[in-house]
């Protein structure tokens, strides 16, 4: 089993998107898959069809209470293969009460081990848009770090503080934690900007940026509304296509960081 967090202290850069739709091409090619919903506004949760009034035991839980195990709060989704453990409003608390424990930032590590994790091959962690202890949390617990990164303007400097982080977390936590990769999203070939950012980014971390970039696509932007990932919703639309091609990347990357973990 490898763990993989999905972060960017940055908010509307994809990281739920990536979750899912990664998470669904895992799942197609027989991966067996867990999506742990960690960002309290539970997108992840809906864009999976799981409705608020469904969301009984959640991440909230898996992080506060010591006896829970992972079988008890995960749930299957409609896509055959991939489970997920869903997030609730409690979430948005989580972060005061976790202060009160004395391994804070280890919470979510500790509940992966209880029960049998092994019975998936990988665990994806949708992070908040935050770094704060949610964020750090799933960083202790994972093996990577898979992070989306919009083409835009500040995408380096953000990305800057978040590789910051990272280099804290591997001193102090978790020194296995490697990155995985970093995806261009919301891609716009028309726009000149678009451009020199991915230049940029590939110039200053090279190998570390996935071929596959995730362009803009209407169809991505639909799908959540119909509590679907997009490579159902529409498989054939160039996001989906995209995100079958970063799942293919993914795939080859994950022996490295599994045997480096």
């Amino acid at each position: 089993m490898i763990c993989i967090a999905i972060a960017n202290q940055k908010g509307g850069v994809g990281k739920t998107t990536t979750a899912i739709n990664v998470g669904t091409a895992l799942a197609a090619i027989g991966k067996r898959v867990l999506l742990i919903d960690l960002d309290p506004q539970g997108n992840a949760s809906t864009g999976l069809g799981i409705a608020r009034a469904d969301r009984e035991q959640s991440s909230y839980d898996l992080l506060v209470t010591d006896e829970i195990t992972l079988e008890e709060v995960a749930i299957p989704t409609r896509v055959p293969g991939l489970d997920i453990i869903v997030a609730t409003q409690d979430l948005s608390g989580a972060e005061i009460e976790l202060i009160e424990f004395e391994a804070r930032t280890h919470r979510l590590d500790a509940a992966l081990s209880r029960g049998n994790p092994a019975r998936w091959d990988v665990i994806l962690i949708d992070c908040p848009p935050s770094l704060g202890l949610l964020t750090i949390n799933a960083m202790v617990a994972s093996h990577a770090l898979l992070v989306p990164l919009q083409c835009e303007f500040f995408a380096l400097e953000g990305l800057s503080q978040l590789l910051n982080t990272v280099e804290r977390i591997r001193s102090r936590f978790n020194p296995g934690l490697s990155i995985l990769g970093v995806v261009l999203t919301m891609y716009d070939r028309r726009n000149r900007l678009t451009d020199q950012v991915s230049d940029d980014v590939r110039a200053v971390l090279g190998r570390v940026v996935f071929d596959t970039v995730i362009p803009r696509n209407v169809r991505l932007s639909e799908a959540p509304s119909h509590g679907l990932p997009a490579l159902i919703y529409d498989y054939k639309c160039p996001g989906s296509e995209a995100y079958i091609a970063l799942a293919r990347e993914v795939i080859d990357r994950l022996p490295k960081h599994k045997k480096a973990a």
